[in-house]
């Protein structure tokens, strides 16, 4: 009888593969622990002759496995959630307004460019800059949370924001290979700002 060579060294091979999936998870694990974990910064209301205006940024929310991801295909998505509450005394405070859209980034291996869709925007932006793409993805410039003339000049408002990256941007296998904690996976804390609206 012939013994197939392929067939004795398929428990290495499942071993060997085993262990690089393990030894992928730790880095991961460790990448997590001892980076920077992504916040909300610049984080400003204004607003134009008619509107309520919204500016932030999430900064640290890249890391070098993302940018390799989307190198190879992946398209990131980052998905903001933005809130308007109006403070009441003694009664929980009333939301107004709740939002929520993603910024989407592919890469076009072909013409060597970045692609960002921002849903608030409704557009789409093409660089041939990474810096260009992370800086579109991770800001939100003047978004118009509501009309002004649906504020009342003596209440006081709570404007909210977080950021997250979509798990479904995650490779599939990822989410059975570190389903708990990876580079791939970031939220930020909510960030609020109390304002009153001037008379």
């Amino acid at each position: 009888m012939r013994i197939d060579p392929y067939f004795l060294h398929r428990p290495l091979r499942f071993l060997l593969l085993g262990f690089f999936f393990l030894t992928l998870a730790s880095l991961c694990q460790v990448r997590n622990s001892y980076g920077q974990e992504a916040s909300i910064s610049d984080f400003t209301v204004s607003n134009s002759e008619n509107s309520l205006l919204l500016y932030l940024t999430v900064a640290d929310s890249f890391t070098a496995e993302m940018e390799t991801a989307v190198q190879n295909g992946i398209h990131i998505t980052f998905v903001f959630n933005i809130e308007l509450f109006a403070k009441r005394a003694n009664w929980p405070d009333r939301k107004m307004q709740e939002h929520e859209f993603n910024h989407v980034m592919e890469y076009d291996s072909l013409k060597k460019e970045y692609l960002v869709h921002r849903d608030e925007k409704g557009d789409s932006k093409v660089t041939a800059s990474f810096d260009e793409a992370k800086k579109l993805m991770a800001e939100i410039n003047g978004f118009k949370i509501l009309p002004l003339d649906e504020l009342d000049p003596q209440a006081s408002y709570i404007v909210r924001a977080k950021a997250k990256l979509a798990r479904k941007t995650m490779p599939l296998y990822f989410h059975y290979l570190i389903p708990f904690s990876s580079p791939w996976d970031f939220e930020t804390k909510w960030h609020e700002l109390t304002l009153r609206r001037a008379q």
